[in-house]
């Protein structure tokens, strides 16, 4: 592998990760503005919302894994030189979210169902269920959002991404604001009172679902504008929904296997009290922008490795990915870095009662141990994805979690009596173990590409 080609490769990727990154991380700040408010407001609210989203977020990670087979259809028919089968592979996507995300949406409604006889406190759990059914309006305009992003940033239309995710939480922030405090808010922004109640979490839900459905309008009209120049294939439109969810659905239930993990710890977090759980909330907010960069720089991987693989360039594949993974230790060692040496500042970003930093300082430092895990596991898994192998990432996530993560996160929590640092020891555990499981799987699966990686490429999804 020559020094030039992995320079060029790095340009390229910097200049497509860079607006993935940004919108996925702008896309966490929503719910780091939601908890830093909810903190002020009340530690019940702030815990209540972190419930709720992570039920929430667990289930929408299952369709939203299945919207992300289209990024090596996409890849790889650009790849290929077929820009014009793009359009027709975005209309599929769109329909596969409607129609997915109807049922998603029933399932999120039904979640808060599991809170009591999880033995969540109840005040927490009044405040999950408000949260997390303004949430599930948001559903499918979520997962529509996930088909048109996808469309924009293979064709490398990065800038509605990065407009759209800035508008938005300067929105989500005001509106918050003013929904959580209700007149209160409105004085502190000097605007006049309206009477307006305090909402608490259902204000916060309600105003990042309505933010997700003006995302999606706004990526709508981008991506009419790329696809209106795109030359049409000839004959009648296919159908590739089947295959969308072929090659996507394995990445769903990888997701769903380990952002569930995460939503089980955050309900055992609320076993332990109002003060863990919110504990809980704050560190994985600043968890989550991390493994938000980070999964900007696996859909990048996704991108390089699929082009590279509809051009059959193999060597060129092997090179993207290592490329990312080597963007993905820098990323997450700086992040590392500041979780290790600002961990109270951090906290107190959040809320303003001294009980819950205390518990949350621990939370972050180990939250600081798993950096490179994190990032290895959500680059390594869009590498496999772009390579074509989604499967392997699936029973990676479902071995590393829930035969490693879990058992050990509910020995040391509750059985050793640790409490959330020990159901974060456990999430460490699990996040290793996956990590390394599929780094190597892509290293072994470009070891000898025309071998291995051609066969990928040309069994049928």
């Amino acid at each position: 592998m020559s020094y030039p080609a992995r320079a060029s490769e790095l340009a390229i990727q910097l200049r497509l990760g860079l607006p993935l990154a940004a919108q996925q991380a702008g896309m966490v700040l929503m719910g780091l503005v939601d908890s830093a408010i909810l903190g002020r407001y009340h530690p019940d609210a702030l815990a209540g919302s972190g419930i709720g989203n992570s039920l929430t977020f667990a289930v929408s990670c299952v369709g939203l894994g299945v919207l992300l087979g289209l990024d090596p259809l996409l890849a790889q028919a650009i790849g290929a030189g077929e820009h014009g089968r793009t359009p027709r592979l975005l209309r599929d996507g769109v329909g596969v979210a409607l129609r997915l995300g109807a049922l998603l949406t029933l399932i999120v409604l039904a979640m808060p169902l599991v809170l009591g006889p999880a033995g969540v406190d109840p005040a927490v759990a009044a405040e999950a269920r408000v949260y997390t059914f303004a949430r599930a309006v948001g559903v499918v305009p979520f997962l529509l959002q996930v088909a048109l992003r996808a469309f924009l940033q293979a064709h490398h239309r990065g800038a509605p991404l990065v407009v759209a995710v800035i508008a938005g939480n300067v929105v989500n922030a005001a509106l918050d604001w003013i929904l959580v405090f209700g007149d209160r808010g409105l004085a502190e922004l000097g605007l006049p009172t309206v009477g307006l109640p305090a909402f608490g979490a259902l204000g916060a839900a309600f105003a990042t679902s309505l933010v997700t459905i003006l995302t999606v309008a706004y990526y709508a009209a981008a991506c009419r504008r790329v696809a209106r120049p795109l030359p049409r294939p000839p004959g009648p439109p296919a159908s590739s929904a089947r295959a969308i969810v072929a090659v996507g659905l394995p990445i769903g239930l990888q997701l769903g296997a380990e952002v569930g993990a995460f939503a089980l710890a955050a309900v055992l977090a609320g076993r332990l009290g109002p003060t863990p759980a919110a504990a809980h909330q704050v560190a994985i907010q600043l968890a989550s922008v991390s493994f938000a960069i980070a999964l900007g720089v696996g859909a990048t991987a996704a991108i390089r490795v699929g082009v590279a693989i509809g051009a059959g360039d193999h060597r060129a594949a092997r090179r993207a990915g290592l490329v990312s993974l080597g963007i993905g230790v820098a990323v997450m060692s700086g992040s590392a870095a500041v979780f290790l040496l600002w961990p109270a500042p951090l906290a107190g970003l959040f809320t303003d009662r001294a009980e819950v930093v205390t518990a949350a300082i621990p939370l972050i430092m180990i939250a600081a141990a798993f950096q490179l895990s994190d990032g290895a596991q959500a680059i390594g898994a869009g590498a496999l994805r772009g390579a074509g192998d989604t499967r392997a990432s699936f029973v990676a996530n479902l071995l590393g979690h829930y035969a490693a993560g879990v058992p050990i996160a509910l020995a040391l929590g509750f059985a050793v009596g640790l409490g959330a640092p020990g159901l974060w020891w456990g999430l460490t555990a699990g996040l290793t173990g996956t990590a390394v499981v599929l780094v190597g799987r892509f290293l072994w699966l470009t070891a000898r590409p025309v071998a291995r990686v051609e066969a990928r490429r040309a069994a049928p999804p």
